[in-house]
C-alpha cells in the first residue's frame, strides 16, 4: 500500500456544515484503521476541541495522534504523550493583553479545558467555545493569571477594528510571532514558524513515514501548507480557492462525504491490490 497515513482538518473537512461526522464517513474511518492506517486530525482547535472527534473515530483504541493549535501541540491520544509543544514567549502574553485593551477589543487563550478571557466576554469568544464545546470564564488580572505556558492567543472583534491591530502586531512581531486572521473576526497570535505541514514533519519522522506515504485533506487557509507537503494534497469542493490551487486533487465537499470519496479512489484499490 502506497499511501499509510490519512491527515484530516476537522471543520469543513471531516464534519459538515452542522459539525458533525457522518455516518458514511465515521464508517469508512473506523474501517481505515482497523486495517492498520494511520487516521490523524490537525486542526486549529485547541486539544479540548478536538478531543470529542478523536473519541467518535476511536482513535485513543488504534493509537492514533491529533495536531491542535494548528501544529503547536502533538498528542498521542492512547498515551498521552506529547511528541511536540511550541509555546509563546512569556513576554508576550503582557503585550498582547495591554493592545486588547487599548484597542477595545478580546482576548483569550486556553487553560486545560478552558478558554480564558482576559476581556469582558464577547459574541466572538462565546463562538469559539461553543464550536470547541468547552467552558468559558474571564479571569481578573489575566497577565499575572497566566503563569502557565500558552500555545496560542487569540483576538476576537469587530473586522475593521482587528485589521488595524493586525497591522500593529504583525510589524512588532515581524520574524518573532505567527500572526493571522482564521476569521475575519479572530486574530491567531501563534509562535513563530508553526503550521500544520512542519508538525507532520515531525510526526512523520518519529513513526518512520515520509511525506510520500501521506495524504493530506483540507479546505481553509491554515491547511496550504500541509496540502502542498504530503504525498497527495487533496482539496474539498467548498475549500478556499487558494487551497484548491494548492491541490493534487479536488474531491467533493464535506457535505457529500468527500472523505470517504478520496479514501475510495486512493487507499482502497491500492489496498485491494495488495
Amino acid at each position: 500500500m502506497k499511501y499509510q497515513m490519512l491527515v484530516l482538518d476537522i471543520d469543513g473537512t471531516l464534519t459538515t456544515s452542522d459539525k458533525t461526522i457522518s455516518n458514511k464517513t465515521l464508517e469508512a474511518l473506523l474501517c481505515l484503521q482497523q486495517e492498520g492506517f494511520y487516521v490523524v486530525l490537525a486542526s486549529g482547535r485547541p486539544t479540548a476541541g478536538i478531543l470529542p472527534y478523536a473519541k467518535l473515530l476511536r482513535l485513543e483504541e488504534f493509537g492514533n495522534y491529533i495536531l491542535s493549535f494548528n501544529g503547536a501541540k502533538i498528542l498521542n491520544v492512547r498515551t498521552n504523550e506529547v511528541i511536540y509543544d511550541k509555546t509563546l514567549p512569556e513576554n508576550v502574553v503582557p503585550i498582547l493583553y495591554q493592545e486588547a485593551i487599548d484597542s477595545h477589543i478580546g482576548l483569550i487563550s486556553y487553560e486545560g479545558d478552558d478558554v480564558i478571557a482576559a476581556t469582558p466576554i464577547d459574541q466572538y469568544m462565546e463562538y469559539e467555545a461553543r464550536i470547541n464545546q468547552i467552558p468559558i470564564r474571564e479571569v481578573k488580572d489575566f497577565p499575572s493569571y497566566v503563569t502557565f505556558p500558552v500555545n496560542k492567543c487569540l483576538m476576537t472583534g469587530e473586522p475593521e477594528l482587528l485589521l488595524a491591530v493586525e497591522r500593529r502586531l504583525k510589524k512588532r512581531f515581524h520574524g518573532f510571532l505567527s500572526i493571522y486572521r482564521s476569521e475575519p473576526f479572530f486574530l491567531e497570535i501563534m509562535p513563530q514558524n508553526i503550521d500544520k505541514a512542519k508538525s507532520l514533519q515531525r510526526l512523520l519522522n518519529a513513526l518512520g513515514l515520509t511525506q510520500e506515504q501521506m495524504i493530506c485533506c483540507g479546505d481553509g487557509f491554515n491547511d496550504v501548507s500541509m496540502i502542498e507537503f504530503a504525498g497527495l494534497g487533496v482539496a474539498m469542493a467548498n475549500a478556499q480557492e487558494i487551497v484548491k490551487q494548492s491541490a493534487d486533487y479536488i474531491t467533493s465537499s464535506n457535505n457529500e462525504d468527500g472523505i470517504v470519496a478520496v479514501i475510495e479512489k486512493f487507499i482502497k484499490p491500492a489496498s485491494n491490490t495488495n
